[in-house]
């Protein structure tokens, strides 16, 4: 995910993303563990996408203060 679609999501949107992305992430591990997957970066590329919507939601949650 880009951030450029991440910055137009509103805050609400973002947290469930946020959930689903985490999810996400348990579940490719757990499936990389039993049986290799065919890609693994796409771990590496949901680690990246739930770090850029933390980083927003912290970068909102100063703007706010």
């Amino acid at each position: 995910m880009k951030q450029q679609v991440i910055k137009d999501l509103s805050t609400p949107d973002m947290i469930e993303r946020l959930a689903e992305e985490k999810e996400r992430l348990t579940k490719l591990k757990l499936t990389h563990a039993v049986s290799p997957i065919e890609n693994p970066q796409t771990i590496k590329e949901v680690r990246r996408t739930i770090a850029r919507l933390k980083t927003e939601l912290r970068r909102r949650e100063l703007e706010a203060k």
